[in-house]
């Protein structure tokens, strides 16, 4: 079997970009200690409103750690607790949630958090809001027949 040159050219062009891709995608992953955001923290969906910080939804100032406030989010049919929350222009906010049932989506318009709420798992998202508005929270992940009803809203106030 004969394969021409450029044939050769392409295969072996093709194998090194491939094994370039690996490697990055391996040292970053083992050597530098890369892993996927969240998801690393379990909740008992059954007992969440039970257990802190969700028995206590909304904004809650925060002392010693590196973010001013969290901002815990309870999913479930077709609702967010809490529906509304004001947050101070240019705080630094952790965002954490879960579902007490199915999935859902967490995406909040005009913004990069975008979440996927497992049950029995924690999402969490470290974010500043810099700009006032209100933005609306959007279930991106289809959860029933009431799931286009599902939203809530973060004012962002001076």
């Amino acid at each position: 079997m004969h394969i021409h040159k450029y044939e050769k050219i392409w295969l072996i062009f093709g194998t090194a970009t491939l094994l370039v891709f690996l490697s990055v995608v391996g040292v970053s992953a083992f050597y530098l200690g890369n892993q996927p955001p969240s998801c690393m923290a379990t909740v008992d969906p059954e007992k969440v409103d039970t257990l802190a910080p969700f028995n206590k939804p909304g904004l809650n100032k925060v002392e010693g750690k590196e973010w001013d406030y969290e901002l815990v989010f309870v999913a479930s049919a077709f609702n967010y607790t809490p529906g509304e929350v004001e947050v101070p222009l240019g705080a630094k906010v952790k965002v954490i949630a879960t579902t007490k049932d199915v999935i859902h989506g967490f995406s909040v318009a005009g913004t990069n958090i975008n979440m996927m709420l497992t049950p029995g798992y924690i999402s969490e998202y470290l974010t500043t809001f810099d700009k006032t508005g209100e933005f609306l929270i959007l279930c991106n992940e289809y959860c029933g027949a009431g799931h286009h009803m599902m939203t809530s809203k973060i004012k962002v106030v001076e």
